[in-house]
């Protein structure tokens, strides 16, 4: 046959080959196939390799395979890329899947940073780290000796811990190294802050001192309490006349209906009640306004407030409480029902440190559940809070990848040293 005349054929063919059904063109390629031989079935099976098992990642443009890939959790994305290396290298090269991963473990999103396979790189990084956590494996312990005495005020910063004793001694540490870069002699102290150049104590002898890290002399001394000074700057912890655990001065960045922002706030707590004050020019300023868990005062606070632009959180018996720092009205009441009376150390974005006498906790705010805990020691207790202490706390809007390092959490033992709680660094 002509090759016009086949194609005049193949023509005719089709014309009355397209308007049968599915079942009747199964019968005719069945038809077709059975009356072909070898020369014509192997190219048979070469294209139907070709045409049956098509790479869409390969055909469909970036933009559509990136859509149809944001819809796969990242643990099936990451078995997808062991699919091929085209596979591998259109899964990876999608940067909105994997900073989505990323900011779902927790982390902190620069989205500056648009290359994909760092972001890859991340996950795989945050993953560790969270499964550190679910297995309490996340942490490591280590002791500072160098007091005789009981250890009752604790500051860190910058990688430093400052430690105030009852042996009349401040002493700075390098944490990471656990050795003492300044020791001077002090008065007692109840609360110590400090910088790179000095130190200022409040004492129980009702003053308030500051000192030269690098002498030891004492360039100031500020007299007027007529009790135990349990402050030295902006963050304070105080009692005076009456049994107050915590104090804090902060200036006002957001409007509210107490305060303006510029405005001072001085937040005091005791232990069944929050009291917001004014801060100016008078002396016997009146209470602006009572936060309180229970109106029969039968619900105890735990002795540690957090205050920030968006919310002021304590924590009682019965959970968390997180206000509203514009309204002041319950945001909401995270409860802990496997553990009660859980202490707050820090409350951030994403995460909130806790304790108890027996474990440090690690609870996820997006889902208000314990994640990690650690073992804690017999550590001193102090009814104010004054001998615990969370370290750096940024890793608590969520980790980047540098924060989860360093102090965790710190506290005074009964043998007068310092039990730490530290970041493991990354396997």
């Amino acid at each position: 046959m002509e090759r016009k005349d086949l194609e005049t054929w193949l023509d005719n063919i089709s014309v009355t080959f397209l308007p049968l059904t599915d079942l009747q063109k199964n019968e005719t390629v069945d038809h077709l196939i059975s009356l072909s031989g070898a020369v014509q079935l192997r190219p048979l099976s070469n294209n139907l390799e070709t045409l049956l098992k098509q790479d869409f990642l390969r055909l469909l443009p970036s933009e559509l395979s990136f859509y149809l890939l944001k819809w796969l959790d990242p643990q099936t994305l990451l078995t997808c890329c062991l699919v091929s290396k085209q596979w591998n290298k259109v899964i990876s090269a999608c940067t909105e899947v994997w900073q989505t991963a990323c900011k779902d473990l927790g982390w902190q999103i620069d989205d500056s940073v648009q290359d994909a396979l760092h972001w890859k790189k991340v996950y795989l990084k945050t993953i560790l780290r969270m499964k550190q956590l679910e297995d309490h494996e996340a942490f490591e312990t280590s002791s500072l000796i160098g007091h005789s005495a009981r250890v009752y005020a604790l500051y860190c910063k910058d990688g430093l811990l400052c430690t105030g004793s009852d042996d009349l001694s401040a002493k700075l540490w390098d944490v990471s190294a656990g050795q003492c870069i300044y020791g001077i002699q002090t008065h007692t102290c109840a609360a110590v802050k400090f910088d790179g150049q000095k130190l200022v104590t409040g004492s129980f002898d009702n003053t308030v001192a500051c000192w030269e890290w690098s002498t030891g002399a004492r360039t100031q001394l500020f007299c007027g309490h007529t009790r135990a000074v349990g402050s030295a700057d902006f963050t304070v912890k105080v009692w005076a006349l009456c049994w107050v655990t915590k104090v804090v001065l902060q200036r006002c960045k957001v409007k509210s209906l107490l305060q303006n922002p510029g405005d001072y706030i001085l937040l005091s707590a005791d232990k069944y009640e929050i009291k917001i004050w004014p801060v100016g020019r008078e002396i016997n300023g009146k209470c602006l306004k009572t936060l309180s868990v229970s109106e029969d005062r039968s619900i105890c606070l735990q002795p540690r407030l957090h205050l920030d632009d968006k919310y002021i959180v304590c924590s009682s018996a019965l959970g968390l409480y997180q206000r509203d720092f514009a309204s002041y009205d319950i945001l909401r009441v995270i409860k802990t029902p496997e553990v009660a009376n859980l202490a707050l150390l820090g409350f951030g974005d994403v995460f909130a440190l806790l304790f108890d006498n027996r474990y440090l906790y690690i609870m996820d705010l997006r889902t208000e559940s314990l994640i990690s805990r650690w073992p804690l020691p017999e550590y001193r207790k102090s009814e104010r809070g004054s001998s615990f202490l969370a370290g750096e706390a940024s890793w608590l809007n969520g980790l980047d990848g540098h924060n989860d390092t360093g102090l965790v959490f710190a506290t005074s033992m009964p043998d007068h040293s310092i039990h730490l709680v530290l970041w493991k660094e990354h396997g």
